[in-house]
């Protein structure tokens, strides 16, 4: 057997193991796995060795290979049960020096089998940050080399930075969007020979981003426009009176003190796993070109990476004064995308983020992050001119955003059902499809029904209890009104128990799903028991108390355990017993074969006997996922049909439907055939 592990960092691994379909625009990266082989009796130990392993929470999933779908009777069969035991084992490194910003600090590396670790500390509002390494030196005073590296191991993906720096030559390395309110991780190693020491100096410099309150931009939008007339598109409309210079250059200098415009958002808590942004200055939210549009999404609560980040903008196409322009945005996690009008990529220092756009030929756009890692969650959002942006100085874009955390995106749609799931404290959600739907939010319709497929499915398996009809039918008319009683309440509740069954639209429960399974159950087994007692002859008294005391253990039986083999076995086996007893006492008696006739044996007992075995066989080694609606049905019309052979005969000296002439009370009753006499006038 085949175990697959998966690892992540920061959120529950997203696996496919089926190679089904996601739903469209959801983000999709594979994830790091292992395969492990087990062998019987054998353990197997597998060994995942991190150096460098980024703070938080790290996850790991494994799963077996996709079952062979057959339904299995509880008891037939011995399930194999694998255990998985993760163990961690944690080295932790103390007293890691600091590299303060902006203060050069000399270190050694003792040796290549003992690199050097330090950490910065990323403030808030970081656009980026540059390290520097001025000198390499050994303790021979020769020109040494190292490797640094940059930032901690992340799965599935890394972003490591390795720079390496040889003598006193300067080595520097830029990041662009370091990740906020951070420690940064830097390992330095010597790679020069094992016993040379190698002394550096090392320098960490960071830009800040002020970012601009929104009031502050609207000023300066005002005076830009009063500055530069109408916009593009307006000619013919006079310009306002120009503003005096002071105020002007006042203006444009603090414009240009801040990068990036900060959007107040706030997050409601609906519900486990459950998150709505709302945005305070309303839902559309202007974009411009000279900066971002910033608007923070907190996902930071430990909870919250078991469900899906939906993210919607909408373009308000009047608003866009420029019809060829473009509105980029990129979502990422632990710091924003400042640079999208230079660069048009959506990556950070650390992280590769998810981006997005609209123009007024594709005014939506929709992003689904499945399981988002535990992180403070950007939105960036930035006008773009396919001219350069001296086009878009002016322009302005409304977007109106919908944001919001879900445990199953679209509520796994019609054949699907969204399930809450707890493992070791942790709570994440999953989607279980149903009707052959299959996929991360039920929308992979490969193998999935028809609706014709699914009301043919409904009327096999509830109407093939019509069967029971003839078994009715014979138990009445040979006087056995308990017996049709008895298979009268399994035909009902097992027409409507799998009408309620059914996993697509076809469905009809008339009361709740549990009393239903569990009354069709009962009845099951309770046929099968009263048809075998009727079969064994035994005085009617010995009968009854039989079909009450084995009715209440049976009923029993079904509420500790509804699918144990044992169950149904038990009683029938007991009920043999019986059976076997009374005929061989019954031929002992009368002194020949029991029962005597051989039209009995072959016109009835063996072709009951038969239709009974095969009906198990199909009940219990041939049903699977697929087949079941035809197979299940096949189940009810043999076991109906065997019970109508499998009745015995009524008693020869009883007509049917004869009442008898004497009451228990021994009072007669006296049958009146007078004629009455009327005259004619």
């Amino acid at each position: 057997m085949e175990v697959t592990v998966h690892f992540r960092y920061g959120a529950p691994p997203v696996i496919n193991p089926l190679s089904t379909r996601f739903p469209a625009n959801a983000t999709v990266r594979p994830s790091y796995n292992i395969s492990m082989t087990l062998s019987s009796a054998v353990q197997n130990n597998t060994f995942v060795n991190i150096t460098a392993p980024a703070a938080g929470d790290w996850f790991i999933a494994a799963h077996l290979p996709e079952a062979a779908g057959r339904i299995e009777v509880k008891g037939f069969s011995t399930p194999c049960t694998y255990m998985f035991q993760p163990d961690m084992f944690v080295l932790r490194l103390i007293d890691m020096p600091v590299l303060e910003p902006g203060v050069a600090m000399p270190q050694t590396v003792v040796s290549p089998a003992k690199p050097l670790h330090v950490k910065v500390f990323v403030p808030k509002y970081t656009a980026r940050m540059w390290f520097e390494l001025r000198s390499c030196v050994t303790s021979e005073q020769k020109v040494g080399t190292v490797r640094v590296v940059l930032g901690s191991i992340t799965l599935p993906q890394s972003f490591q930075r390795i720079l390496t720096c040889t003598g006193n030559v300067n080595c520097s390395l830029g990041l662009d969007s370091p990740p906020w309110e951070k420690w940064l991780q830097i390992m330095v190693e010597n790679l020069g020979t094992a016993n040379a020491d190698a002394s550096v100096e090392m320098v960490a410099s960071f830009t800040a981003c002020r970012p601009g309150s929104t009031s502050s931009f609207l000023n300066f939008s005002s005076l830009n426009q009063t500055q530069t007339g109408p916009r593009p598109g307006k000619t013919g409309t006079a310009g306002s009176p120009a503003l005096p210079a002071g105020e002007a250059s006042r203006n444009t200098s603090n414009q240009r003190s801040f990068c990036l415009q900060n959007q107040p958002v706030v997050r409601e808590d609906l519900d486990v796993v459950s998150v709505r942004y709302r945005l305070l200055n309303g839902p559309s939210v202007p974009v411009y070109s000279i900066f971002p549009t910033l608007l923070l999404l907190g996902l930071n609560t430990g909870m919250d990476s078991g469900g899906s980040l939906v993210v919607n903008l909408l373009l308000n196409k009047t608003s866009l004064s420029l019809a060829n322009a473009t509105v980029l945005a990129c979502v990422s996690a632990a710091s924003p995308v400042l640079s999208l009008n230079t660069t048009q990529n959506c990556s950070t220092a650390f992280f590769q983020g998810y981006p997005l756009s609209v123009s007024s030929s594709s005014s939506e756009a929709m992003l689904i992050v499945l399981y988002p890692e535990t992180n403070d969650w950007f939105l960036s959002l930035q006008l773009i001119c396919p001219k350069g942006q001296g086009e878009c100085n002016n322009a302005e874009a409304k977007v109106t955003i919908l944001a919001y955390l879900t445990p199953c995106f679209n509520d796994c749609g019609l054949y699907g059902q969204c399930s809450l799931l707890r493992r070791h404290g942790y709570l994440y959600a999953g989607c279980s499809c149903k009707a052959g739907w299959s996929g991360w939010s039920c929308t992979d319709d490969t193998k999935a029904q028809s609706v014709s497929v699914q009301n043919l499915a409904t009327l096999l398996l509830t109407l093939s209890n019509l069967m029971f009809l003839p078994a009715i039918m014979v138990a009445v008319y040979r006087y056995c009104l308990v017996e049709a009683s008895v298979y009268t309440y399994t035909m009902f509740f097992s027409t409507f128990y799998h009408a309620c069954d059914q996993p697509g639209v076809a469905v009809l429960c008339i009361m709740d799903y549990d009393t239903l399974q569990y009354c069709d159950f009962l009845g099951s087994v309770v046929s099968i028991w009263v048809t075998i007692l009727c079969m064994s002859r035994v005085k009617k008294i010995l009968k009854y108390v039989l079909f009450i005391l084995g009715t209440l253990f049976i009923a029993m039986s079904l509420q500790l355990d509804r699918r144990g083999v044992w169950n149904m076995m038990g009683p029938c086996l007991f009920a043999l017993i019986i059976m076997i007893a009374a005929w061989v006492y019954h031929g002992v008696k009368r002194r020949h074969c029991y029962p005597s006739s051989w039209k009995r044996w072959v016109f009835y007992l063996l072709p009951g006997i038969t239709l009974a075995f095969i009906a198990i066989s199909v009940y219990a080694f041939m049903e699977t996922n697929e087949n079941y609606y035809y197979t299940h049905s096949i189940w009810h019309m043999l076991v109906a049909s065997s019970v109508a052979f499998l009745l015995p005969p009524r008693d020869k000296h009883k007509k049917p439907w004869a009442w008898s002439q004497k009451l228990t009370c021994r009072y007669q009753i006296c049958q009146n055939d007078r004629e009455e006499l009327y005259a004619v006038t």
